[in-house]
């Protein structure tokens, strides 16, 4: 259910529904010029508007965004005239919003427009701080410890925003999770929605340090994954390599692989080459909206080390049979 917290980005820029991007970006330069925080030091006001052009601008100037913006706007707008013709009728006895899929995105998962936007955008508020003299607090059940941000640097130019790097898990990444980080002297809780990657940027607002007009910038957590075991990334997709025996290469089998959500059975095609890679449609990695991406599985025939007289015969027996050339194909090859 959504509150009333919608925000029309076209009226905050003056720009009709239909404006270009060029009409967009025309329009957000010259109101960044007008109520940049440089030019009304001390003007709460104009600060709070650079904000919003600002975030209306980052919205709309990209095309992907601008069109979910939209579908978001279908979507309240349908759950709105839902509810008012609930209102109306006196003889339903029960009734359920849409759940609208436009653009392929349940927006129901949302609560209100914040949490859209700052999922669309790739940031994500603080639920809850508290400050602490000596720099310590105490961790809620299913938060991640507290890691420490005070030493953040900037460069001596002073650049517009700050940025840090927050090192995540795979499961963490995968999953969502919540992390306690320490900045100066407070301590705020950061929610990681399931499904952010590698190299992923993450807006705190506000969080960073004050400019020269002391104005807070926002801060920025670079997203970075600790190396796993078996997972990889290549591109979005997950990557990972499983070995076979010699006969499961040569006569095909059925095998356990381990995916995010556990266990599966994949079949091996008979005559599969080692480096050969299988598709595992869906079982890789998840996003923000709940889609999953593929999962790759690299090939890899294992060489048996240490082989009994008994399995060195029946080697010596395949070799001896007549069968072709593998290495035909290179002979006359040369510079």
């Amino acid at each position: 259910m959504f509150s009333n917290e919608f925000q029309d980005y076209y009226a905050i820029l003056g720009v009709k529904q239909t404006a270009n991007t060029s009409e967009i970006k025309q329009k957000f330069r010259q109101l960044a010029l007008k109520y940049h925080p440089d030019r009304n030091q001390g003007n709460k006001a104009a600060e709070s508007k650079f904000k919003e052009i600002s975030e209306a601008y980052e919205v709309l100037a990209d095309v992907d965004r601008r069109k979910k913006y939209d579908y978001f706007g279908q979507y309240q707008q349908s759950n709105s005239k839902t509810k008012d013709t609930t209102a109306q009728s006196s003889t339903a006895k029960s009734t359920t919003s849409p759940k609208a899929d436009f653009n392929s995105t349940d927006f129901s998962q949302y609560g209100n427009f914040e949490e859209f936007i700052d999922e669309l955008l790739g940031r994500f508020s603080s639920p809850s701080s508290s400050t602490s003299s000596s720099g310590s607090s105490q961790t809620k059940p299913g938060v991640s410890n507290v890691q420490d941000f005070s030493q953040t640097n900037t460069s001596t130019s002073i650049p517009l925003d700050d940025e840090a790097s927050i090192n995540l898990t795979y499961a963490e990444a995968f999953r969502g999770t919540i992390k306690q980080l320490k900045l100066e002297q407070e301590i705020i809780e950061v929610r990681i929605p399931a499904g952010v990657k590698p190299d992923s940027r993450i807006r705190l607002a506000g969080k960073g340090k004050p400019s020269l007009a002391g104005i807070p910038r926002d801060l920025y957590l670079n997203v970075k994954l600790e190396p796993h075991s078996f997972f990889g990334f290549e591109g979005d997709d997950l990557v990972c390599e499983v070995p076979i025996t010699f006969d499961e290469a040569v006569l095909g089998s059925s095998i356990n692989i381990p995916t995010p959500d556990g266990m599966i059975s994949m079949k091996i095609p008979a005559g599969i080459n080692s480096g050969q890679v299988l598709r595992l449609r869906s079982k890789g990695w998840s996003s923000p909206q709940g889609k999953r991406t593929d999962q790759l599985v690299r090939i890899v025939v294992a060489t048996p080390q240490n082989i009994n007289a008994h399995e060195r015969e029946y080697y010596e027996k395949i070799r001896d049979l007549p069968r072709k050339n593998p290495r035909s194909s290179l002979e006359g090859i040369n510079l």
